[in-house]
């Protein structure tokens, strides 16, 4: 009868490293996993967004993760974010558990040797984090106080200061109410991206759209309906020219800022400028929907708009740029009324019956 070998626990065989090369270590591994992170194709802000929570843990445990035990996870997850949103709760447990099953695939052998400790994730079925990520009902403004907005701002051009900023930042937010571009979206456009040739209005490449669960940049070809082929005309041909004289320079952006490049051009817009633009002008314009009224509600406004005239949810999801038609689902789901039809035919088919029995 064969002997049983004696089974020794991995602990016991280690050699410690000193706290620089520990130091050393553990910042090559953040750098790993970045990389890898990246390899997988996840988008720069997807991965800044994973790392920036993984910092805010280490912050507060004051030693490298690969030393926190479940009981460490508790007291973060259970009294320091006790009370935060659940989305920055389930986003930093997501992140630290990507982190342990990157530590356990490619350096599990290696810490056990330098630290001699078994790479265990401290997230677990007991301790996870429970629920989603915050849902807010976004309920955009009505056609008609959309329309008050822009009919203020657009009076607003006659006697502001600063005409072109101005102008820009009102022609911006006018195409994100028209075809549902994200602000990041109009910042990225070049004049270049205007096909004027395209379709029957013109079409907008939008080179850089929003990936979908952080798979990097999407393009789309949006057409320019709704009004937004006049509207970026009357920009083009009676604003652009008093940021930047040369509509042919290769990269020339479709909404310039004020500062200039070294070579006198005009540099890209930011998303900043674009935004306190459209709060000043609902401040002023339409105030009841002050610190309200966002770019995003804009884009939920444009898909409300354009189901109520009648485009079909697939056309919908095409120009807003979406991977899943449920998504866009969510972007009209208040304009739909198929609960009111339903209850409007039930009560039909109730008064056929009850005019039956009375015969």
């Amino acid at each position: 009868m064969a002997a049983l070998a004696v089974v020794r626990d991995l602990r016991e065989h280690w050699a410690p490293a000193s706290a620089e090369e520990l130091e050393r270590f553990e910042t090559d591994v953040l750098s790993g996993f970045v990389l890898a992170r990246a390899s997988a194709g996840l988008a720069d802000g997807t991965i800044r967004g994973d790392v920036g929570h993984l910092d805010q843990i280490r912050s507060w445990f004051g030693r490298p993760l690969w030393d926190m035990e479940p009981a460490d996870a508790d007291v973060y997850f259970g009294k320091v974010l006790r009370h935060s949103p659940s989305g920055t709760r389930l986003g930093r447990s997501q992140a630290l558990s990507t982190y342990f099953m990157f530590l356990e695939l490619r350096h599990k052998v290696e810490l056990h040797r330098m630290t001699g400790r078994v790479v265990e994730c401290p997230i677990d079925e007991m301790n996870r984090p429970r629920g989603a990520k915050d849902a807010q009902l976004r309920i955009p403004p009505s056609e008609p106080e959309i329309g008050t907005l822009f009919t203020g701002w657009g009076g607003e051009l006659a006697t502001c200061r600063k005409f072109a900023p101005t102008a820009r930042n009102y022609t911006a937010s006018k195409l994100m109410s028209q075809v549902g571009l994200r602000v990041s979206e109009a910042c990225g456009l070049d004049l270049d991206d205007i096909k004027w040739d395209l379709g029957r209005f013109g079409k907008l490449h939008v080179r850089h759209g929003k990936g979908a669960r952080g798979s990097g940049p999407r393009e789309r070809m949006v057409p320019l309906i709704n009004g937004a082929d006049r509207t970026l005309r009357w920009f083009i041909e009676d604003v652009w020219g008093q940021f930047d004289d040369d509509h042919t320079r290769p990269g020339a952006p479709l909404f310039p800022s004020e500062r200039k490049n070294t070579d006198g051009s005009a540099r890209r817009v930011g998303d900043d400028a674009l935004r306190n633009g459209l709060d000043n002008a609902v401040e002023a314009h339409l105030p009841g929907w002050t610190d309200k009224l966002t770019p995003h509600v804009l884009r939920h406004f444009c898909a409300s708009h354009l189901y109520g005239k009648g485009l079909d949810l697939l056309a919908i999801q095409e120009v807003l740029g979406h991977s899943w038609i449920a998504t866009t689902m969510r972007y009209i789901h208040v304009q739909q009324t198929r609960v009111e039809d339903a209850w409007v035919a039930g009560m039909e088919r109730a008064a056929k019956r009850l005019e039956g029995l009375a015969r």
